[in-house]
């Protein structure tokens, strides 16, 4: 069987009848990156990202950066309960805590000082990749894996969820495109970096880190 068929396969085997992803799969980047992909990547990466890893906190430090308009977008989206950190900050301590959810999505709660931001990566309906906070922004990803290797996640939209409902966001009232790259940078260590772009307002968000992984220093 060939990647694309096990990719098929595999988001095939999360779906129960109704074409809703099974609560009880775990999320399974591999599939989503094809097997060749993600075997370019690091065994660390690898390892942070396997399906069904243990609960663990990573701890860092990150520089924070968001445009006027990335402020504003920060302020609007607190009105809707899903925090944005919208600082501009250097050296800010940083922890994120990365648990399973226990209905097959990954939970990653980034503590940034005194600001906490919590989303949730897992298979939409029809199988895809999606990210949602806790008070409903969510973006529809895409996951790959550059020349770099890096892991990157990319929005290609965003919509609201709000009690079963998904509704679209239009481009334009939105931060812009998010992409988040994860990247090894020396032995037990890790660069975290976000950026959104917007066609309209530029770079609104830009937040970079490095953090240290414990089970590489154990």
């Amino acid at each position: 069987m060939n990647t694309l068929h096990r990719s098929i396969a595999s988001r095939t085997d999360r779906l129960n009848g109704s074409g809703r992803a099974s609560p009880h799969s775990a999320l399974d980047l591999s599939a989503l990156v094809g097997e060749a992909a993600w075997n370019r990547l690091s065994p660390a990466i690898r390892r942070r990202f396997a399906a069904g890893h243990a609960d663990v906190t990573y701890r860092g430090s990150m520089e924070l950066k968001a445009s006027r308009m990335g402020r504003l977008f920060g302020m609007a989206a607190a009105l809707l309960g899903s925090p944005l950190a919208a600082s501009q900050k250097q050296a800010v301590a940083a922890s994120v805590n990365v648990r399973n959810d226990g209905a097959g999505g990954v939970v990653w709660e980034r503590v940034l000082g005194n600001q906490r931001v919590r989303s949730t990566k897992r298979l939409g309906p029809d199988g895809s990749l999606e990210e949602c906070t806790s008070g409903g922004l969510s973006m529809h990803l895409d996951v790959r894996v550059e020349a770099d290797g890096a892991l990157v996640f990319e929005s290609r939209g965003y919509f609201l969820l709000v009690r079963g409902l998904r509704i679209a966001i239009p481009a334009w009232m939105t931060p812009g495109t998010c992409r988040v790259s994860h990247q090894d940078v020396g032995p037990g260590q890790f660069r975290f970096t976000l950026d959104m772009r917007h066609p309209l307002w530029g770079d609104t968000f830009h937040q970079t880190g490095v953090f240290d992984d414990p089970a590489a220093i154990h």
